[in-house]
């Protein structure tokens, strides 16, 4: 699939638990265009291992994403129902009890499938029964949305690898530092470092600083 960055992110329409409790039917993505930045993220089902320590990390982090307007979403090919009841679970016992971030039901697959994050690929079998060739679950996928719906920046995991929020943290202030100074972000730059001009002479002056 060609990759999402440079264009518009795929819309939804779905169903999704915000506040740990509260179910949201027709829950969208355009609802934050023109108002907020975006992380989407996928991980592949509830109740498992890694991905309990994700969507808590990504809590622990919510007022540090707040405060640069950024919306969280996670999702799955979970029912809501399964997210509902995963959010009551203690996380002593593996739940993701106090997560309020909202949490997307994408149980048709169509929205893993719209972002190319789907693990499985449905195709028929010599009987013309559909079936699924690899997990029929998402990756973890990630991707920074920017407030005009365009997908800026995006990595995707293999289901055993788990994701660093602190870097999700990072592509958004180097985002927003562009926007803000024109400014383009070198490799390993962080939030108060030096960027510096896309021009020879900006290059340049950086290298031989640095």
């Amino acid at each position: 699939m060609r990759s999402l960055i440079g264009r518009k992110a795929p819309d939804f329409n779905s169903t999704a638990i915000i506040n740990g409790h509260e179910f949201v039917n027709n829950f969208t993505l355009s609802q934050f265009k023109g108002k907020k930045y975006v992380i989407l993220f996928f991980y592949p089902m509830d109740f498992t291992f890694v991905c309990p320590t994700e969507l808590h990390a990504f809590q622990e982090k919510l007022f540090d994403f707040e405060k640069l307007n950024v919306q969280l979403i996670g999702c799955s090919v979970d029912s809501e129902y399964s997210h509902f009841a995963w959010l009551q679970q203690p996380k002593n016992k593996g739940g993701i009890q106090g997560v309020t971030y909202p949490i997307v039901s994408d149980f048709s697959k169509s929205i893993s499938e719209s972002y190319g994050v789907l693990a499985g690929k449905y195709a028929p079998d010599e009987n013309g029964n559909w079936k699924c060739e690899g997990a029929p679950v998402a990756y973890r996928g990630l991707f920074l949305i920017d407030k005009e719906g365009i997908v800026r920046h995006c990595v995707i995991n293999d289901l055993p690898l788990g994701r660093n929020v602190d870097e999700a943290l990072r592509m958004v202030e180097a985002l927003q530092h562009f926007e803000e100074y024109g400014e383009v972000c070198p490799a390993n730059w962080s939030k108060g470092k030096e960027a510096m001009k896309a021009t020879e002479e900006g290059v340049a002056n950086y290298l031989e600083k640095h």
